[in-house]
């Protein structure tokens, strides 16, 4: 059962202004896209029409058109336009399953949980350094952060949440067996700063997954 708070996706940087992308949440699959006024849209990653992945689309100001037939979406979800029906009033039954999202901290969140909304993350703003994909579950991951890891000293986790030193990092489970880690580093950190915590981040991928191999 998804969790009763606010999830990471993505870092902010990484959904621009009139583009999508695909993630998903314990194998919940998710789009996440950008209209052209900024605003950042989370969906079930899903055409109702074919299944086609909506993430594959194109955003088009503040719709988003499947990539398949082209079928058009509003910023609510609903479909407004069906190119091979173009005069048809489109039936408010044909619409896309979205969830609340929120940007916090460098970093964009979404709300999968069934219980009542609460406020986004209060995260102070932070530099982007990298969103880490692992081979392996967030519960190995989480262990390591809160054991000392590359990234150095023990991280303090809280929800989806861990800190370490002027590190926030977004905690997102993406499968049984894959995770992700969205880094900021709070401050403004020098260029060489970023280039030793990258360094630092790769090195606790090649832990995290070896860790893993070896259980």
């Amino acid at each position: 059962m998804t969790p009763d708070i606010w999830l990471p996706l993505a870092l902010t940087t990484a959904i621009e202004t009139g583009t999508s992308a695909g993630t998903a949440i314990d194998g919940t699959e998710i789009a996440v896209w950008r209209d052209v006024a900024g605003r950042v849209h989370t969906w079930e990653d899903r055409c109702p029409h074919r299944g086609m992945k909506l993430s594959f689309g194109f955003v088009r100001g503040d719709h988003i058109a499947c990539l398949y037939h082209g079928w058009q979406y509003d910023a609510a979800g609903q479909c407004r336009y069906i190119p091979a029906h173009p005069d048809l009033e489109v039936p408010k039954s044909i619409c896309v399953k979205t969830w609340p999202v929120a940007e916090a901290g460098g970093m964009v969140w979404v709300w999968l949980g069934a219980g009542a909304l609460v406020p986004a993350p209060d995260l102070p703003q932070a530099v982007a350094l990298r969103s880490l994909y692992l081979d392996c579950p967030l519960s190995r991951v989480v262990a390591l952060l809160e054991g000392g890891s590359p990234l150095g000293g023990a991280a303090q986790v809280d929800g989806a949440v861990a800190r370490v030193g002027a590190l926030v990092i977004g905690l997102q489970s993406v499968a049984p067996g894959r995770s992700a880690l969205h880094i900021t580093v709070a401050g403004a950190p020098t260029e060489a700063e970023l280039t030793t915590l990258t360094h630092k981040a790769e090195a606790l991928r090649r832990v995290a997954e070896r860790v893993e191999a070896a259980a």
